[in-house]
């Protein structure tokens, strides 16, 4: 028996009974739009989170006032140290030459007014060298003046959103708005850059920082965000500013010091342990699709048993009867694959253009995993009935039985 003869059998086993062969192809195309789907979702998940980190800026090390201790709790936020971290602080860990820039912020929320219009926002007292730290894109003007960070210009940058809801289609540029109850002229306008890890930037006033510490009436700052010369600085630079704060903290280990790097590579394992783990939870319904195929496959034999004689009486022997059920399974898990694939790849298409704030994305062992899986899955529980139906004797077959 040639192959092309074991391919037809296969072929007219499968086209003979249509609604229990698509059943059976719809299981097994589920299974594999499952794994690749719940792959794609811990795969755009992780690059979602890595992009949100990234927008952050490049080599950061970021400065919490407190010291995390193992007892747990996140460390404090505001004056709950024994010594808060200053502007004197921050400008003190320039001194290290593994340290490119230093930004520090006070950060709180008051009322902004112009005209008879009023608004909510998160107030964020900053320098000029918070643009390049954090990676800041403007729609119009210019950003906060660089100088002397003590003096405390009445000078604002507005949020799109913010702006927008205060002037209207006006140009709020040299307009004059009313933060809290000290008034900021506006200079420029954020661009309109959406959620940065829960932070509307739309919603966001930028000042400088010593305006800001005297608007909020404390000198304490909020985060001090440090940029290192490079990713071999990372290390030297974290160094450097425990150095520095312990000298000006009288000895002290007050601060806690978190590193960019640190915080993408634990959320870049936590992710992918996710991925690997949902798509294992999908591959199980191509088991389940599995099984369908070999009880598909046993009913076939038991049907198909006078056929099966018939062959052995023409002279197929075991090994060509094993051939030509087994190459049935295989078209029946191979064109589940195909077409798990498909429905995976066009819904995963419709979604990423709807969607455009989140994207899917396949990796690329998703695909080949769920393809290796399912032919496996076929193939396997479909050895079973194939064996069954090769150890048949011809005489029985022949007689039905």
């Amino acid at each position: 028996m040639l192959a092309q003869d074991i391919l037809h059998f296969g072929l007219r086993a499968l086209t003979s009974h249509r609604a229990r062969t698509w059943l059976t192809l719809l299981a097994m195309g589920l299974g594999t739009a499952a794994v690749v789907v719940l792959s794609a979702l811990g795969e755009g998940a992780r690059q979602y989170v890595t992009g949100q980190f990234t927008q952050l800026g490049t080599h950061l090390l970021i400065v919490l006032p407190g010291r995390s201790e193992t007892t747990g709790g996140a460390p404090p936020l505001f004056g709950d140290t024994a010594r808060d971290l200053t502007l004197d602080d921050a400008l003190a860990l320039l001194r290290s030459p593994y340290v490119a820039r230093v930004a520090p912020l006070s950060l709180g929320s008051a009322p902004v007014s112009h005209g008879n219009r009023e608004r909510e926002a998160n107030v964020v007292g900053t320098t000029a060298e918070f643009q390049p730290v954090r990676q800041i894109e403007l729609a119009q003007g210019q950003f906060l003046p660089p100088g002397d960070p003590r003096q405390a210009e009445a000078v604002t940058l507005l949020g799109e959103k913010l702006a927008r809801e205060l002037f209207d289609q006006q140009s709020p540029l040299g307009q004059w708005v009313r933060i809290g109850d000290r008034r900021f002229r506006v200079i420029g306008t954020l661009a309109s850059t959406g959620f940065s890890l829960g932070a509307d930037l739309g919603d966001t006033v930028l000042i400088p920082v010593a305006a800001a510490q005297a608007l909020f009436n404390s000198p304490a700052l909020f985060r001090i965000l440090i940029q290192a010369r490079g990713r071999a600085a990372l290390a030297p630079a974290e160094e450097a500013v425990c150095a520095i704060i312990r000298e000006r903290h009288e000895g002290e280990d007050d601060i806690t010091l978190i590193t960019q790097d640190a915080l993408l590579a634990t959320f870049d394992k936590i992710l992918h342990a996710l991925t690997l783990a949902v798509a294992g939870i999908a591959a199980i319904s191509l088991l389940v699709a599995g099984v369908l195929i070999m009880n598909v496959m046993l009913v076939a034999v038991s049907q198909r048993t006078p056929e099966i004689g018939l062959l052995k009486a023409l002279g197929a022997d075991r090994r060509q009867i094993l051939a030509l059920f087994l190459t049935e399974a295989l078209l029946l898990a191979l064109a589940g694959t195909l077409l798990g694939l498909g429905v995976a790849y066009g819904g995963i298409g419709v979604f990423n253009v709807q969607v455009t704030a989140f994207q899917l994305v396949v990796p690329l062992w998703a695909p080949l995993a769920a393809a290796a899986v399912s032919l496996a899955t076929g193939i396997g529980f479909g050895l079973l009935p194939a064996l069954r139906a090769a150890r048949l004797d011809p005489v029985l077959a022949l007689a039905g039985g």
